[in-house]
């Protein structure tokens, strides 16, 4: 496979670049996989599409204010660091601006210098792994210093911080948010529950891999950035046994996806446990664990419409995609969403 088997054209105007008042009334697309219908919906009826005895898994990650503006100590040169992965109290994986300037030793200061860094050495991905001096609390330093690390195709201002957080955002670490989590309001977690869908959280911390393009032209030379996930006995449990008695299993979002299909071993059965994961759906890639899936729209030959792909077929997904845009659907991080899976009726 070509990662140029999976562009599409996109026209500018589609990017969502604010998010739609209120949270629930974007629309969605709805995709049956085993009979090829598609459905102009809204988001409003997605519970209507699940049964009783389904499952539904969320990632519960917390998006962290992770980019940080600040300066060189000795030239005063602008300089912008993006807080990616924690490795322990002081030390993080971050990815920096401009690079050829923060070489090993480099200090920064943020906030007039109540918040320093120190370089300590550049990772093989081009990163830097930074150690930061403070006094106080560092994640009190990180809110009020730190700001939302909006995607780069998002140049609006984000007035409302909360709005690139999920209602049920509870772990902190992301570098960016599980973004069809985003549509979802407590009235409409309230009327699934009711419905008899047991709502069961996982956590995957999404890291800028997200964003990061595919730069092989040979999808097979590909590697995913590193990502935290942790699935719990008590989550574990609860999806095996829904499976069990029949139901689905629902995934809000491809990190939830990946999460999943991580610790799932080849019967189906979901499998405690924490790490890190590079795992790599793509076509060809069998599900174990997904029967459902909530996704918002993807970047043109990224991993995450790989992982649609792999699911719908690559053809069904372009044909999906290119309704969509006729369609003027909004697209990416803000944008509007899409469900796949197989006999997907509204009840």
């Amino acid at each position: 496979m070509k990662t140029s088997d999976f562009f599409y054209h996109l026209p500018e105007g589609l990017i969502a670049q604010t998010p739609i008042e209120p949270r629930d009334a974007s629309r969605m697309l709805v995709c049956n996989i085993n009979n090829q219908l598609i459905k102009d919906d809204r988001f409003l009826s997605f519970p209507d599409y699940l049964r009783p005895g389904d499952v539904m898994v969320i990632n519960e990650t917390k998006v962290i204010p992770a980019r940080l503006l600040g300066e060189k100590e000795d030239t005063k040169v602008p300089v912008e660091v993006l807080l990616l992965r924690r490795l322990d109290k002081d030390r993080w994986e971050t990815l920096v601006r401009p690079g050829r300037r923060l070489k090993e030793g480099t200090w920064v200061s943020f906030g007039g210098g109540v918040f320093r860094a120190q370089i300590e050495k550049t990772t093989k991905a081009g990163g830097r792994i930074v150690r930061f001096f403070y006094e106080g609390v560092f994640e009190a330093l990180l809110d009020t210093l730190g700001q939302m690390p909006l995607p780069p195709y998002i140049h609006e201002k984000l007035l409302d911080q909360n709005r690139y957080q999920t209602v049920y955002a509870k772990e902190e670490g992301s570098a960016a948010a599980p973004t069809a989590g985003l549509h979802f309001t407590k009235i409409i977690l309230d009327k699934i529950k009711t419905k008899g869908i047991d709502i069961v959280p996982v956590l995957l911390h999404v890291g800028l891999g997200t964003f990061r393009p595919v730069k092989s032209e040979n999808v097979e030379n590909h590697r995913m950035h590193a990502e935290f996930y942790e699935v719990t006995d008590d989550a574990a449990q609860r999806i095996n046994v829904a499976r069990q008695q029949g139901g689905r299993i629902v995934c809000i979002g491809t990190t939830s996806v990946r999460t999943l299909e991580t610790v799932t071993d080849a019967t189906g059965t979901v499998h405690p446990g924490q790490g890190m994961t590079q795992i790599f759906i793509k076509p060809g890639v069998a599900f174990k664990a997904t029967d459902l899936l909530l996704t918002n729209f993807h970047l043109p030959e990224s991993t995450l419409l790989m992982l649609v792909s792999a699911m719908m077929g690559r053809d069904r997904t372009l044909q999906a995609y290119e309704h969509a845009v006729k369609e003027k659907y909004r697209f990416f991080s803000f944008g509007d969403c899409m469900l796949l899976g197989k006999d997907l009726i509204s009840c």
